[in-house]
């Protein structure tokens, strides 16, 4: 089975902060590219998607532009990047024009879900995600479960904007809490701007004792709201070993998606990926 990988983080501690990792001690130490070909070897991925793994703010061109600098090189797969941003700041669009016109740049992403729930609801936050229709870039957008509907918010007011929904919105798997998540994933794949990344679901569930019957009832809600064109997969690694190998997620959302047709699992895996990130 052919994978692209739409959700890998790298960072390296020697080069740039990420204060965040501090609270997880097993997060906090550098992972790079030669340890995601490592954790992913032999599972046959074939590309790669960067998605920001929120850089302290003062480091956040410099670390996009050494993404990018690591996606021109042949010596690994990467050949998407959603970089870290501040859409809340005035000097949203100047940053844009900084990076903007690479190739290998897809999208932007601002972490939600550690933030206050007003932040993505400024007047000048949500003109900034408008403007990234002119750039050619979709937003990532990454909220708890219970911010689905702030997210919704955002997603109907830049209907001109690809969205993309990281995690699944992160349902509280661990809690087998399908409502009102349910409901709200219903609501926001009404809208039609939108894709669904299939990532996320290990870090949210019990990380000693989860089985993959336990992410059966958040997957197939998010299977057939979105359907089988807007939905992509995505590692989350190194964020997913809190609670599972790289190898341990792709088998079992392999054995969750067995019964699909092979056209639908190509989909899920492989070709939406190309699309939806715009890949070679």
């Amino acid at each position: 089975m052919k994978i692209i990988d739409t959700h890998q983080h790298l960072w390296d501690m020697d080069l740039f902060p990420y204060s965040w990792c501090h609270a997880f001690p097993a997060l906090n130490r550098s992972f790079r590219m030669a340890d995601y070909l490592e954790a992913a070897r032999g599972l046959g991925v074939e590309k790669t998607v960067y998605v920001d793994a929120d850089v302290d703010e003062p480091y956040i061109l410099a670390e996009t532009r050494t993404v990018l600098s690591l996606a021109d090189r042949t010596d690994n797969p990467l050949e998407g990047v959603v970089a870290s941003s501040r859409p809340e700041h005035e000097d949203f669009r100047h940053y844009l024009d900084q990076i903007a016109g690479h190739p290998k740049l897809k999208g932007v992403r601002r972490v939600l879900h550690t933030q206050p729930d007003e932040l993505s609801q400024s007047g000048t936050f949500i003109e900034n995600i408008r403007s990234l229709s002119e750039y050619g870039l979709s937003f990532d957008v990454c909220v708890l479960a219970r911010q689905l509907p702030i997210a919704l918010d955002l997603v109907r007011r830049c209907p001109d904007v690809r969205f993309v929904l990281d995690h699944c919105g992160n349902p509280l798997v661990k809690e087998k809490l399908l409502e009102p998540w349910r409901r709200y994933i219903r609501e926001i794949a009404g809208c039609p701007n939108v894709v669904c990344k299939v990532s996320g679901l290990v870090a949210n569930a019990d990380p000693q004792n989860w089985t993959p019957e336990d992410l059966r009832p958040f997957l197939e809600p998010v299977l057939e709201c979105f359907g089988r064109d807007r939905v992509v997969f995505g590692s989350d690694w190194p964020v997913c070993t809190l609670a599972a190998s790289y190898a341990r997620w792709v088998g079992a959302l392999s054995a969750l998606t067995r019964s699909e047709s092979e056209e639908n699992r190509s989909k899920l895996f492989h070709e939406n990926a190309v699309r939806v990130y715009r890949l070679n």
